[in-house]
């Protein structure tokens, strides 16, 4: 970890914002315990003598905004331009430690203690410009990057002639209060991604475009299937071939070349022995291997009398619901080059994690931390998957091994073949109905997914909601593949069992999936969310099936309340979905980019229509069948149906999570909108052509 003392080093001259603020309490108040986040804030920022303002994060960009919405909060609250900040993303010698990017807490979580960075700086700025113009601080205030007289506005001094490249520590207490949120004119206002014009001409680099002197692209020998052994290895025809350097270092066989063309030629050429695994589960097994090794449960919460209640309740419904593992089969395949120069090693990586890398790759290399740094550039697309980085830790080892910088770069193949999955899962549910037609009890156990988003967002008296397992490190002995998160991880099936449910117990009550979900609501912000999803729907659901194919769901994930209603029409005889609308809303609290928050749900909308209707990991023994985008299907532009995102204001509530809310409620609205359609209800995660066929033979 990069020391204060490199830091200001490497900062150079302005003004640097040193932080005694303790944010233990606001992270508390947030609900969050993470382990070894920085209590001292340093370093959040830096004013150059130009007046331009570097903005330092250990979040990174990955396609969810926050390369736009971060400098949009430090602008407001610095008063300069939004062009005059300058990101620095995941550069573990410019940036303060943060644990990775993920569970959409980049705004949340880091958002307010860099306002307050800001606004120190800020308040500096108008002690620095009193001694400059002569006047009292309070006479004084700040916009577009200067501090100006107010009783003068002509008088003014840019922040860049106060700074005049002197290097000016203050040291702060986090006192200076931020912006008014009514006189925003930068956060809040719908802006145009600033690395939009980047990505869309082409000119944005990420880790697999790097370019240096003397690089060697490298294809790495890889195993049949997950628990095989290498009994013996020849590459002897590989080192044969022109410009073809061959590494081994035990577990580690490469081969090197210039051209990452003619490397994969060479690694065509070495012959390997495996002993694969002659016993194992596959996809269609591992259910029962699931079930029946269910570890110890915890309660995520409980109230009321749940066994009294269920004696006494009507219409008792139990139903397991199933869904398969899942792959992140992001756009860009993981990628890393490493380069040593001296005793340090530079690592720039596709990675959601890079303080997590720097550690991985110093053990790995048995240095100290402090000789590894890692740059993140652009990240294309995560979703959690980009959090192990084996292909950075790959490419340190080989940069030392060969003396030379290394690329290692992902096929298509290794992409599906070393990611974490989202978990096979099974969640049982059970409930009943009481005399007013309310839910009665409530009794929801996730096995092996995790307990995200599995408190019901409803008023249930008496209820008792559980988790046994989870989706947290790297295989787990429950699981026979790597499991890991996956964009909002355990939500998006605890989500669908619980709103698949809500509406078999809608149907028993004899009332519309709504009216149901309004009649166990005491939340007014959800209620809120419902009413002006269902305005904007314009349907109004009956009771289901109705046969119009109408659905509805709600979920609550990071902070973030969700309403969704989906229309579809379901091919009987060929089992297929077409989803013809989607309507979405989204109470996030403050919204920093309104249109960089609707561009998140449409994101989400699409991509979760993947999980909910075709993607499933088929695997035997360790043997991952799906090799491309041939055998595993995610959603095509054909399939994207008409979008309508509403975000519902709520500007009192600090900023919440955007980057996963409303993907977690597309399994659910599709099930229960083909459930209304043709009258069956799906109990299994993806919902493909087969298993709607096979409900509907069996109806």
């Amino acid at each position: 970890m990069t020391t204060r003392r490199n830091f200001l080093k490497i900062a150079g001259s302005g003004i640097i914002v040193l932080f005694t603020v303790d944010i233990s309490e606001m992270l508390a108040k947030r609900t969050m315990q993470v382990r070894g986040y920085p209590t001292d804030l340093n370093s959040y920022l830096r004013i150059g003598e130009d007046g331009r303002v570097s903005l330092f994060t250990g979040k990174v960009e990955m396609g969810q905004g926050v390369f736009t919405s971060l400098p949009q909060m430090l602008a407001e609250e610095l008063d300069v331009a939004l062009t005059s900040v300058d990101p620095v993303l995941g550069d573990t010698d410019l940036c303060p430690w943060d644990m990775g990017t993920f569970g959409s807490m980049s705004t949340r979580f880091f958002g307010p203690p860099m306002r307050k960075a800001a606004a120190e700086a800020r308040a500096i700025l108008v002690e620095l410009g009193s001694e400059h113009l002569g006047v009292p601080a309070e006479g004084l205030g700040t916009r577009d990057g200067a501090v100006y007289v107010k009783a003068e506005p002509s008088r003014s001094v840019t922040y860049g002639a106060l700074v005049q490249g002197k290097r000016i520590e203050r040291t702060v207490d986090g006192t200076a209060p931020t912006q008014k949120q009514s006189e925003y004119t930068v956060s809040g206002v719908a802006t145009t991604r600033l690395d939009g014009a980047l990505k869309v001409t082409g000119k944005a680099k990420y880790s697999a475009d790097l370019r240096m002197p003397g690089l060697m692209y490298a294809k790495l020998l890889r195993s049949p299937a997950h628990g095989s052994t290498l009994l013996d290895v020849d590459t002897t025809e590989a080192e044969a071939m022109d410009g073809v350097r061959v590494v081994r270092d035990g577990d580690l066989v490469a081969v090197l070349h210039e051209a990452p063309d003619l490397a994969e030629l060479a690694l065509a050429e070495v012959r390997a022995r495996w002993q694969e695994p002659t016993e194992g589960v596959d996809s269609e097994t591992v259910f029962d291997k699931l079930l029946a090794d269910v570890p110890e449960a915890q309660v995520v919460t409980e109230g009321g009398d749940l066994a009294t209640a269920r004696a006494g309740a009507t219409d008792v419904t139990e139903t397991l619901y199933r869904a398969r593992y899942v792959a992140h089969s992001a756009m860009e395949p993981h990628a890393a080059v490493a380069q040593v120069e001296g005793d340090r090693i530079t690592v720039w990586a596709s990675t959601q994690t890079p303080f997590p890398l720097q550690r991985q790759v110093a053990q790995a290399l048995g240095w100290e931390p402090d000789r590894v740094r890692v740059i993140t550039p652009f990240v294309g697309g995560g979703f959690g998957g980009k959090t192990f980085n084996l292909q950075a830790v790959e490419a340190a080892r080989l940069a030392v091994l060969a003396k030379a910088p290394v690329n290692v770069t992902w096929s298509r193949r290794e992409e599906f073949f070393f990611d974490t999955f989202r978990p096979a899962t099974l969640v049982r549910v059970s409930a009943g109905l009481d005399a007013d037609k309310r839910v009665a009890f409530w009794d929801f156990a996730n096995m092996h997914g995790g307990n995200r988003s599995a408190e019901p967002c409803y008023h249930f008296p008496n209820h008792r909601v559980t988790a046994a397992g989870g989706w947290g490190g790297r295989g787990p002995a429950y699981h026979p593949l790597a499991v890991g998160a996956w964009r909002g991880p355990g939500a998006n099936v605890n989500i669908w069992a619980m709103e698949a449910h809500m509406d078999e117990m809608a149907r028993a009550a004899g009332m519309s999936p709504v009216d149901f979900r309004m009649a166990n609501l005491t939340d007014e912000r959800m209620k809120r969310v419902l009413r002006t999803a269902a305005d904007q729907f314009g349907h109004p659901l009956a009771p289901a099936p109705s046969g119009k194919g109408y659905g509805v769901a709600l979920a609550t994930d990071a902070g973030t309340f969700v309403a969704a209603f989906a229309e579809v029409e379901v091919n009987r005889d060929r089992g297929t979905v077409q989803v013809k609308r989607i309507v979405c809303a989204q109470d996030m609290g403050e919204i920093v980019n309104p249109e960089g928050a609707k561009i998140q749900m449409e994101g989400c909308l699409t991509m979760g229509l993947g999980y909910a209707l075709t993607e499933e990991i088929q695997f035997d023994k360790g043997a991952i069948f799906n090799e491309n985008f041939d055998s595993y299907t995610i959603p095509r532009f054909s399939w994207v149906p008409k979008i309508e995102v509403l975000l519902v204001e709520n500007p009192e509530l600090p900023p919440q999570g955007g980057g996963e809310p409303a993907i977690v409620a597309v399994g659910a609205v599709l099930c229960n909108a083909i459930h209304d359609a043709i009258g069956v209800r799906l109990t299994e995660l993806p919902m493909t052509p087969g298993r709607i066929r096979a409900a509907l033979a069996a109806q």
